[in-house]
């Protein structure tokens, strides 16, 4: 089942952008959320995950200190809050779901949904 990312956009600098990550048709509750970025001609990497429980949280060095993820349980959402974008945060986004926020880059994902393109530019 494939999640959907949304809310990129094009920001300048230091601007802000909040990303969200949706189900259609079942719940997100009971899974870790992770959030991945893909850079042009670079590999896909992760860059943060919520545990089902919220307990856990995990953020990538390159963006600790700048992103936040938190759930929404009445939505059924998982935002990725991005504050003081830089020009290297220019990616595709994806979301997707595993049982656990254990080696986020090694999770095996077989169909991406449809990510969400942000780009930083002056």
């Amino acid at each position: 089942v494939q999640l959907q990312a949304s809310g990129g956009g094009l920001v300048q600098p230091g601007g802000s952008l909040r990303l969200s990550c949706t189900a259609a048709g079942f719940s997100l509750d009971h899974y870790a959320i992770g959030w991945f970025r893909q850079k042009p001609g670079k590999e896909r990497e992760g860059i943060s995950c919520i545990s089902a429980s919220e307990l856990t949280k995990t953020y990538a060095d390159s963006v600790k200190g700048r992103f936040s993820i938190s759930r929404d349980k009445a939505e059924n959402t998982v935002t990725l809050q991005m504050d003081n974008l830089e020009f290297e945060d220019t990616a595709i986004y994806y979301c997707a779901k595993d049982y656990s926020c254990r080696e986020l880059d090694r999770w095996y994902i077989p169909s991406w949904g449809q990510g969400t393109q942000v780009t930083v530019s002056s």
